[in-house]
């Protein structure tokens, strides 16, 4: 991507250097992007590889604005195939047929995306599929349809990362319900102001020194709000309210342009904050749930800490704070980074730490335990005040149970003494929420502060780690508002 250099010896290039100190990172991530080009130095083809001609990004950028909504199997099936920007239109073409297709299909989805992508597959690898060169790396035996699935998955995985890249720049938006693509309104025109300046054509790369040169330049290419007199049309366009001196300097401008963007979604969060906790947004919060459960959204985890977040915010009131990365209008971006709880309340005289995830099984534990843990002794050890911690998954392992009942007894300095964790299955989280709405009162945090205070008891009373368990799950699915 052009943001650091690998020799003589590894260092910042310029568009390194601004990615760190730039306020405004999505305008930072999405110059690299349009400049990123297959051929490149440092994609060297190998013999059986296609032949690339093409700035991926930019050309997705154009798929998403030219479809209007860009489904994400349409990316993976069509899009992944734009390996030369000349193709463009064929590609368009063929995304047009396969939404003709599917209205006309009257049995299962899923096996109609299946069989259409396999025939995809089938043209594409046709020469290697003849001549029987469909061993993969994960198999020791050669099989159309081990080749098959696993090609559908590289495409996925592909997919997947476009639509993350894209959405790091900010200027498209993601439907999680129809798991889609589309321009977000107030960025057409940085869109087309792109499409129609920015050449799709690849630069030559035989000068490697000249292709870093370009590929690291922070000033290229030019966007809609490096043109003064464009960026002073959005400001007014978009924030009518604010009076700008034609006189001020274009820097100058595009801060006030940002500041004002950090303004509006900071209160447009607060606005969602204020419904959430006036209990209007219980129904939303409540089916969000059920679409994750039910695998209807795209990136579950974002979707699963989002909601949680929201839901934390209607239970009980307190300071809730989502370690989440929050797009422009206030819609969930990304996922909280490493070495931070998911989502952090405080209640002012203590604080809960709230970790989800949607792992299952004995991964769950592998991938859990221990950082959970790690979180809640970080929280412990600045805080200066009681902490505890809220793990929440679609169902939980036992190994996960176990562990964290293991530190109720375990005083590490590591983690600052003992460790109140809490285990809870999703379902029953939900009837906690569904018990703070019906509730004649309004519930506030000496409820929560009772629950976690009778999971301490209940856990040091010489109980199982299986019996200790099954009593919280009952007093949190029962009477949890009425614990004294």
């Amino acid at each position: 991507m052009g943001f650091v250099n690998l020799k003589p010896v590894i260092s910042l290039t310029p568009a390194g250097k601004e990615l760190l100190n730039s306020k405004r990172k999505d305008e930072v991530f999405l110059r690299q992007m349009l400049k990123f080009q297959i051929p490149s130095p440092f994609h060297k083809p190998t013999k059986k590889a296609a032949i690339f001609n093409v700035k991926p990004y930019l050309e997705m950028l154009r798929l998403v604005r030219t479809m209007g909504t860009l489904r994400f199997d349409e990316l993976q099936i069509f899009g992944m195939q734009l390996t030369d920007y000349r193709d463009f239109d064929v590609i368009v073409n063929k995304i047009e047929t396969f939404r003709v297709a599917k209205v006309q299909n009257k049995g299962s989805y899923r096996v109609f995306k299946s069989e259409y992508i396999n025939r995809e597959l089938g043209e594409i690898f046709r020469e290697r599929i003849a001549t029987g060169e469909i061993k993969t790396r994960e198999s020791d035996h050669a099989s159309l349809q081990k080749f098959l699935k696993t090609q559908s998955s590289n495409m996925r995985d592909y997919a997947d990362a476009c639509f993350r890249y894209l959405r790091s720049t900010g200027l498209v938006s993601v439907s999680h319900v129809g798991k889609s693509l589309s321009i977000v309104p107030e960025h057409v025109k940085d869109v087309d102001y792109i499409l129609e300046n920015v050449s799709p054509v690849p630069i030559h790369v035989d000068d490697e020194e000249a292709y870093v040169s370009y590929l690291s330049n922070p000033k290229i290419p030019q966007l809609y709000t490096d043109d003064k007199n464009l960026l002073s049309e959005k400001l007014s366009r978009e924030f009518p309210e604010v009076q700008v001196d034609d006189k001020m300097p274009a820097k100058e401008m595009k801060e006030l342009l940002n500041d004002l963007i950090e303004e509006r979604k900071r209160e447009r969060i607060d606005r969602q904050i204020v419904s959430i906790k006036d209990y209007r947004e219980y129904n939303d919060i409540q089916n969000t749930y059920d679409q994750i459960v039910n695998k209807e959204l795209y990136d579950l985890p974002l979707m699963m800490e989002w909601n949680t977040w929201r839901a934390m915010t209607m239970l009980d009131g307190g300071e809730i704070k989502a370690n989440l990365n929050f797009d422009d209008f206030g819609l969930p971006l990304s996922n909280a980074t490493g070495n931070l709880a998911d989502i952090v309340c405080d209640y002012g005289d203590y604080m809960v730490c709230v970790e989800v995830t949607m792992q299952s099984g004995q991964r769950q534990y592998e991938m859990e335990g221990e950082p959970v843990t790690r979180h809640l002794g970080n929280l412990k050890k600045t805080a200066n005040k009681p902490c505890y911690c809220l793990f929440v998954a679609p169902k939980i392992h036992e190994a996960c149970v176990a562990h964290f009942y293991t530190l109720y007894h375990l005083n590490l300095e590591i983690y600052a003494g003992t460790s109140e964790i809490v285990p809870l299955p999703l379902e029953v989280f939900r009837k906690m929420l569904e018990d703070s709405y019906k509730a004649y009162f309004t519930p506030n945090p000496m409820h929560v502060r009772n629950f976690f205070q009778k999971s301490r008891e209940l856990a040091t009373s010489g109980i199982s780690e299986t019996e200790w368990y099954e009593e919280i799950i009952s007093l949190a699915t029962n009477n949890w508002l009425h614990i004294s």
